[in-house]
């Protein structure tokens, strides 16, 4: 399963939007208010989704101003790799997008695809007003 976000244009360039997602401090302004129990460091974040489950991130690698991917961590319900794919358009304006991807099988899918598009959708919406 592939999900694609929604592209968000940031009126901050790229250095300071890759800055602010280096740090998972910084996500818990992204979340939607179904996020309960949240828990980071600079590095990994926990949290619940009201009725679904707990997710845990953590920082996989980091590509200066360009890429931020992250992957689950701890005890997940399925293992998932988020990109944050940052692209700047001026001096002072970065797109970014959110893609999440997942090796579910079929049934699976069709239960997770829809919530997690509007959760990513949502993230990448949020970037611009938050930034």
């Amino acid at each position: 399963m592939r999900i694609e976000s929604d592209k968000s244009e940031i009126n901050k360039p790229s250095s300071e939007v890759f800055s602010f997602f280096s740090n998972f401090n910084n996500f818990q302004k992204l979340m939607p208010e179904q996020v309960t129990n949240w828990q980071s460091t600079e590095n990994d974040c926990s949290f619940t989704i009201k009725g679904m489950a707990t997710i845990g991130m953590k920082i996989a690698q980091k590509t200066p101003n360009s890429l931020i991917s992250l992957t689950s961590f701890g005890k997940v319900p399925f293992e998932f790799t988020m990109n944050i794919l940052l692209t700047e358009t001026g001096a002072s304006s970065t797109t970014g997008q959110i893609i999440l991807e997942s090796d579910l099988n079929p049934m699976m899918t069709m239960m997770v695809e829809k919530p997690l598009t509007k959760f990513c959708n949502f993230l990448a919406h949020k970037m611009k007003d938050v930034l």
